[in-house]
């Protein structure tokens, strides 16, 4: 059988209108049947006055079963991490365990509101407590704050206590340095902040070039961003040498810490001389993650940036008891309704309650594992441009394939027929026609090797027909898009066909 044949598995055909419950509309159908009424009947006109509609639009009639056949099948039309492995890089989609789940729907946490007396909210604040210390042990730091919503909002929550911290100084300097390794967001939020970026190349083995940094370092830096692993997957072997070249010069080094699933209970930012990170609780602490959030990204601080947190933060009483403290008069203010995203919290506490110290070390060494095992596996079959080790992830490219003609989105959009969600593609933008692969710790072997055989038959089929692959995806339910005429003209909303 010709490779090209070869899906993970069969998938029924599902026309593009199948499904679609307006199609099914007949006057007359109803999806229900309310019994006869045992009160008064009131005109609808009397309650509703001049808001009372007459018809129902283009609403559809549709029977019982074929209501519920829609919203089932459409159930089935998205990949979830419940079906198969997301082998995204840089986005960490690893699976949610459920008890962190049932955990957050304990009636008095679920209905806790954050406008109730602290007197009645001990327990609430007493997680957000204990998650703060366990945060800060993790990361070898000071003190933190879950306030900000996300990991981009942690970014610029942390350079807002850096800019805070110079002017405490006499001088809140001019510019932030970012490795071209870093994430897309630090350049960002550096200039919302209202610095200047200045990029830092990398060097052949994808780290921070050392003698760059000190040449570029001076007392106009305010700090460093970098990402530790890098958007590479590839750790900073020289970060104590680039922590003592920002010290030297009163500058900062800031870590992203999106990638901290590689560190976890093995080595800790703050002892290699981190004055302030962010975390990413939906990428290391395995609380949800897309379709717009909610997210956290708690920023923890060395002490000397502690003074500069947002406000209120938890602190005990006199008399035993948490309640919030609002009174820090070099605080940056608050940088989120609240207190940030409580359900979030919960979620993180539980996974690091039921891991603890062992199972999250394992964690992180089943995250490095199985990338190194894809990477090991896939090696020849796509081009590696770094040899340096790999973390957590590995980057390949489009090098070989693209010889043909193919590219890494055309690679992509053909695993879909494999049943794969495709793996992050052309970014880091350091590495050409890049294919970013983080299988996470989640996926057992057999997942694995599901996924490598994917690719590897996708770069059989490059070989052999290459045109196949450009056309592909073949089985999914809608063929490939004009991803141009997607973005500048998307459709928003159902039309019948005789629509105007």
């Amino acid at each position: 059988m010709s490779t090209k044949h070869m899906t993970r598995k069969a998938t029924r055909h599902i026309s593009q209108n199948e499904g679609l419950i307006f199609e099914k509309s007949s006057p007359g159908k109803a999806a229900w049947k309310l019994p006869p009424l045992d009160v008064p009947e009131v005109d609808p006109a009397k309650l509703l006055g001049k808001q009372e509609r007459k018809d129902l639009g283009d609403m559809p009639e549709v029977s019982e079963i074929e209501i519920i056949r829609h919203f089932t099948r459409l159930s089935t039309w998205n990949y979830a991490i419940d079906l198969g492995m997301y082998p995204l890089g840089s986005c960490t989609m690893k699976y949610n365990p459920r008890v962190n789940e049932f955990v957050a729907r304990v009636e008095g946490l679920a209905n806790g509101h954050p406008y109730q007396a602290e007197k009645i909210s001990q327990g609430a604040l007493r997680i957000m407590q204990t998650l703060s210390e366990c945060l800060i042990e993790i990361t070898g730091m000071d003190a933190i704050t879950l306030q900000p919503a996300a990991g981009a909002q942690g970014e610029l929550t942390g350079l807002l206590m850096v800019r805070a911290f110079h002017e405490s100084k006499g001088n809140a300097r001019k510019k932030i340095l970012i490795p071209d390794s870093a994430h897309g967001t630090n350049p960002a939020t550096a200039a919302t902040v209202g610095y200047a970026v200045e990029n830092l190349k990398s060097n052949s083995r994808g780290m921070v070039d050392v003698a760059a940094l000190a040449a570029q370092m001076n007392e106009d830096v305010a700090a460093l961003m970098v990402t530790n692993p890098n958007t590479l997957g590839i750790f900073e072997q020289e970060i104590h040498k680039i922590a003592d070249l920002l010290h030297d010069k009163g500058g900062l080094l800031y870590m992203d810490g999106a990638n901290m699933n590689a560190l976890v209970g093995k080595v800790r930012p703050g002892d290699f001389g981190v004055d302030v990170m962010h975390l990413n609780l939906h990428k290391t602490f395995s609380t949800p993650h897309g379709g717009g959030g909610p997210g956290s990204g708690p920023v923890a601080v060395k002490k000397m940036l502690a003074p500069f947190l947002p406000t209120p933060v938890v602190v005990t009483r006199a008399d035993g008891t948490l309640g919030f403290e609002y009174n820090r008069p070099q605080s940056v203010g608050r940088v989120r309704a609240f207190y940030g995203n409580f359900g979030m919290f919960i979620r993180a506490l539980a996974y690091i309650f039921a891991n603890g110290p062992d199972g999250l070390r394992q964690t992180t060494e089943d995250a490095v594992l199985n990338a190194n095992y894809i990477r090991k596996r896939l090696e020849g079959v796509f081009d590696l441009p770094y040899s340096t080790p790999s973390m957590h992830e590995v980057v390949f490219s489009d090098k070989l394939q693209s010889k043909k003609g193919v590219k890494t989105m055309d690679l992509a959009k053909r695993l879909i027929d494999y049943g794969f969600h495709p793996y992050t593609t052309a970014f880091p933008l350091i590495v050409p026609g890049a294919l970013m692969i983080e299988p996470t710790e989640s996926e057992p072997k057999e997942e694995l090797d599901l996924f490598i055989e994917a690719m590897k038959s996708i770069a059989e089929e490059v070989e052999e027909d290459p045109q196949y692959v450009l056309n592909a995806p073949h089985n999914a339910r809608i063929s490939r898009l004009d991803e141009t005429a997607a973005a500048r003209k998307p459709i928003l909303r159902w039309k019948p066909d005789n629509a105007v």
